[in-house]
């Protein structure tokens, strides 16, 4: 949904369904192809940043970097966050249950490079209240069929948190474009955006083929003079504050467009279906 040409550009990723869909997934499989890399960032260390993942098949995307085709942030040792649109057969080609390798890669900022984790994923709850018209409740939650490490898992940001706040400084992270020309970046990069007033975010998508800007389910950040944002590629990556995560890389119009800042999905709209999840595979983590 981010950006028109793949991943994060489909406004029509994945249509809403009427619960969640939770879909039991076939062994580990290696990774995918995606498009869409960090636009105005900077190579960053995975290490340094192991809540990062891709989300990847090879199958469906080929070997070039590992079959990355999308981001996800690690929210519990067996639980990954990312963008419900990444899941729909506009993007994977077939339906999702036809897949029989998604995974994610951890602790590998350079796609193309050994080492790392590989870790299937076990089943994949669509958010029953995703909107692929408004592009409102973007989020699927991804269960691994083993665990991370504990010192993985980022907090997540709830309801009335300061890093929600507008002006405060964030973090987005992918594998995406780079330029929004479809330079495809193989390690990890950061970029620093600005978390932006809805009234900022309201004018800038009142309601346009790309999308509707709903404060309640919706943030955007990046700069109002552009540069700097999430692009294709991204799509499900983590936009952080403060050491919590507060959104995912959702959708938006260019890449670092001024006036077009990137709307992630807002974390705390999401929180009960995340816990729901959770409490199927593993305690609640760092709400």
């Amino acid at each position: 949904m981010r950006r028109r040409p793949f991943v994060r550009a489909l406004s029509g990723a994945l249509a809403p369904l009427s619960a969640a869909v939770v879909l039991p997934l076939a062994a580990p499989a290696p990774a995918a192809v995606a498009d869409s890399v960090v636009v105005g960032g900077k190579p960053v260390q995975a290490a340094e940043h192991p809540w990062v993942v891709a989300v990847a098949s090879r199958d469906r995307f080929g070997g070039t970097r590992s079959g990355q085709f999308c981001g996800g942030a690690v929210v519990g040792t067996r639980t990954v966050l990312t963008a419900a649109h990444c899941l729909s057969r506009e993007v994977l080609g077939v339906p999702l249950n036809e897949v029989r390798d998604l995974e994610i890669i951890a602790e590998r900022g350079d796609l193309e490079a050994a080492g790392g984790r590989e870790v299937a994923v076990r089943r994949v709850s669509v958010n029953p209240e995703y909107d692929s018209i408004t592009n409102a409740g973007d989020v699927a939650v991804l269960t691994l069929a083993k665990p991370l490490p504990a010192a993985s898992v980022i907090p997540m940001a709830g309801p009335g948190h300061s890093a929600y706040e507008p002006g405060r400084t964030a973090s987005v992270y992918g594998w995406g474009d780079t330029t929004g020309k479809g330079d495809y970046a193989r390690t990890l990069r950061a970029a620093q955006v600005r978390v932006l007033s809805d009234a900022v975010c309201e004018q800038a998508y009142p309601g346009t083929t790309d999308g509707k800007y709903l404060a309640d389910s919706m943030l955007c950040a990046g700069e109002e003079s552009g540069g700097k944002d999430a692009c294709q590629g991204d799509s499900g990556g983590p936009l952080v504050a403060g050491g919590r995560l507060i959104g995912l890389v959702s959708w938006g119009s260019g890449c670092g467009r001024p006036g077009n800042p990137g709307v992630y999905t807002r974390i705390s709209d999401v929180l009960p279906l995340v816990s729901d999840e959770q409490r199927l595979s593993e305690p609640v983590a760092g709400q």
